[in-house]
C-alpha cells in the first residue's frame, strides 16, 4: 500500500482571506464552495491542495514545514510581485552574482522561499 500527500495544512485566522493570497500566488481559482466565514479553504494545486484551517492561536515561531516557490520568470520580479499582494521580506539571501533565495512571509506569517527560476539556475551553472 502506498500513500500520498493530499493537501498540506496551515493554520490560519481567516482562511478564506490566506487563500485568496495563496491563489493570487499559485495563480489558480478558488473552488466553487469556499465561501467567506467557512472554518476550511482550499487553494488546487498540481500536486494537492493547499488547505487553510480555522485556527485562532497566534502564531509561535519559525514555522517548521515551509513552501519553496519557484518562478517561471526572474526571481526579483517575483518578489516584487509578492510584495504588492501583502508578503513581507523575512531574510534576504540573495547574493551579487544572481545565486540565493529570499525568505518571506505570507500575511499570516507563514515563511515560505522565493528561489531563483530554473532559468536563471541555468545561466549560472
Amino acid at each position: 500500500m502506498t500513500s500520498r500527500v493530499r493537501s498540506v495544512t496551515f493554520d490560519a485566522h481567516n482562511p478564506y482571506e490566506l487563500a485568496g493570497f495563496w491563489l493570487q500566488v499559485l495563480r489558480t481559482e478558488r473552488p466553487d464552495d469556499d465561501q467567506p466565514g467557512d472554518p476550511y479553504a482550499s487553494v488546487p494545486t498540481e500536486s494537492g491542495t493547499l488547505l487553510f484551517e480555522q485556527n485562532n492561536d497566534g502564531k509561535a515561531g519559525k514555522n517548521r514545514l515551509h513552501l519553496d516557490l519557484e518562478p517561471d520568470g526572474p526571481r526579483d520580479e517575483e518578489v516584487a510581485w509578492l510584495l504588492t499582494l501583502g508578503a513581507t521580506i523575512g531574510t534576504d539571501f540573495r547574493n551579487p552574482d544572481g545565486t540565493g533565495w529570499v525568505v518571506m512571509h505570507d500575511p499570516e506569517g507563514n515563511e515560505f522561499c522565493v528561489l531563483r527560476s530554473a532559468t536563471e539556475r541555468a545561466a549560472t551553472s
